[in-house]
């Protein structure tokens, strides 16, 4: 009996051990830098006491350089799964305090564990990142376990939620897990992702760059567009990743979560009667928009911080919930460009994938002209809006605000890319472009022949008559609602119920696409 005592207490004694990481000092190092350690992590996110942890003696089998003296119980990851708001979840965070979390082919073996897990469970799968890179010891294992974890984020793709954390260091091969997932949270000032760091960059560009200005959070949620939230604390940082699961299905054969709801279906705001000025080109905030429309003002906004001339996030229509997709006029006016075409594309790409239902609401002038866009592949950027809003098979309700001119107006979900309710508030102007430049080029020759009679003041005045003609024929949601292509134009005040409505006649929608092994997305 002893013996067993023994073996027992041998067990709880290895436990205790291997929790510690890399040791108490290690630990005391990870505080020192204002991070959490992968366990602490673990227990502020997940629902207290849920975390079932496996994998805790696994140890890495090289023994080159030195490596056999460094071992360590659970080499550098933490696994398991747990609960958030009771849903099973599962997870892994590297644990920089051993060996700075640097990815071995055993560490390996543990995330693709849990990976397959989560596919085999239909469960959403949440990594931490805070890692040194490959373990340069291992050579082309370390490679090869990058390799087997970035084929199961693709497999995974579509068919669970992935959500990646970047809680620290995350360079080199290491920034293609969470490139691959569905949604990416950096931590301002403590994490960066680079392929190549500031050292590489200075050899082979002679160009000097901080780690913070070559791939910090707010280089990455600003200007490339490659993380979707950023927090100031990691507290902030895992209350974001448990609100985001709030959104979304387990996976793609379940529908969105439904939350009692305390907001009137039928709630009119008045408001929203007035918020579109006189002057077709002063601005708006699309966000007091939302605010107004949406359950209890509460949107949940993904990418805020880039390309801010489109709007996207999660929010709640009589409890269920729904992706935005809005044009913002206050920035750009509201045009689309490269960056809002691939921020938007790949939204409504999440949202088809997970069976969340998209609301569009639609105020853009065009694209943004000019050399720029054009050489950077904006006619490609926007098929990928295109392509996403006409593959999407989800419920698919669009409000026409304003302004919905040429070929943004098919882009932004019109009824042609199987929009199923197409609304339109009546200062809405459907057009192949505004009445401005729609009179000048119909009535050029007109207007020319005056001005070279030296007749200035009757050109002006007939361009005028002549855009005031435009206007009153086809820049209004009337003549598109005369072909069914708008199918009601709706007061503003009653746009809410009006969305409700419709996406509880939509609730059992079945649309199936073409038989085919994928398609080709303009990338």
């Amino acid at each position: 009996m002893s013996n067993q005592l023994d073996k027992i207490r041998q067990l709880v004694e290895k436990r205790e051990k291997a929790r510690l990481g890399g040791g108490e000092k290690a630990i005391e190092k990870q505080h020192e830098r204002g991070k959490y350690t992968a366990r602490e992590r673990i227990a502020m996110l997940l629902d207290e006491g849920s975390f079932e942890e496996f994998d805790m003696f696994m140890r890495h089998r090289c023994h080159n350089f030195g490596m056999e003296k460094k071992q360590y119980d659970g080499d550098g990851v933490v696994t398991g799964y747990g609960t958030i708001d009771g849903r099973l979840v599962y997870i892994f965070a590297q644990d920089f305090t051993v060996n700075a979390g640097s990815l071995s082919e055993t560490l390996a073996q543990k995330i693709c564990k849990v990976m397959d897990l989560a596919m085999k469970m239909g469960a959403p799968v949440i990594g931490i990142n805070d890692s040194g890179g490959a373990r340069i010891q291992e050579g082309v294992n370390a490679l090869a376990g990058y390799a087997e974890i970035f084929e199961r984020n693709i497999l995974a793709s579509g068919v669970i939620p992935q959500i990646s954390g970047i809680f620290g260091p995350c360079a080199g091969g290491a920034v293609y897990s969470p490139a691959l997932t569905d949604f990416t949270l950096m931590m301002e000032n403590t994490s960066y992702m680079f392929l190549t760091g500031p050292a590489v960059v200075k050899t082979v560009l002679g160009e000097v760059v901080t780690q913070e200005q070559l791939g910090g959070a707010s280089v990455h949620s600003t200007k490339s567009g490659v993380t979707h939230f950023t927090a100031s604390t990691e507290e902030e940082a895992l209350a974001m990743i448990r609100k985001l699961l709030s959104y979304i299905p387990q996976n793609y054969k379940e529908k969105t979560p439904i939350i009692p709801c305390d907001d009137p279906i039928d709630r009119c705001d008045d408001y929203l009667n007035e918020i579109i000025p006189d002057n077709p080109n002063a601005p708006y905030d699309m966000y007091e928009v939302i605010s107004a429309i949406v359950d209890n003002g509460e949107f949940f906004e993904v990418q805020p911080n880039y390309a801010k001339n489109i709007i996207v996030g999660f929010a709640r229509f009589n409890g269920e919930s729904v992706g935005v997709v809005a044009n913002q006029p206050k920035q750009l006016a509201g045009v689309l460009d490269c960056n809002a075409s691939r921020k938007g594309a790949r939204f409504v790409r999440f949202c088809d994938a997970f069976n969340i239902p998209i609301v569009t609401l639609v105020d853009v002038p065009g694209f943004l002209p000019g050399t720029g866009q054009e050489y950077n592949a904006v006619i490609l950027h926007g098929a990928k809006l295109l392509y996403a809003f006409g593959e999407c098979t989800v419920p698919k309700v669009t409000v026409t605000l304003r302004k919905s001119y040429g070929g943004s107006h098919i882009v932004m979900s019109c009824k042609q890319l199987r929009g199923d309710m197409n609304y339109a508030w009546p200062s809405a102007e459907i057009a192949v472009m505004g009445a401005s430049g729609a009179a000048s080029v119909l009535y050029a020759k007109e207007a020319k022949a005056l001005k070279d009679e030296g007749k200035d003041d009757e050109a002006k005045a007939f361009i005028a008559e002549k855009e005031k003609e435009y206007t009153d024929l086809f820049a209004n949601p009337y003549n598109a609602a005369q072909y069914g292509y708008i199918d009601d134009v709706i007061e503003p005040r009653n746009t809410r119920f009006r969305i409700i409505r419709a996406l509880d006649q939509l609730r059992d929608k079945r649309l199936s696409l073409p038989d085919k092994k994928h398609g080709n997305i303009p990338l």
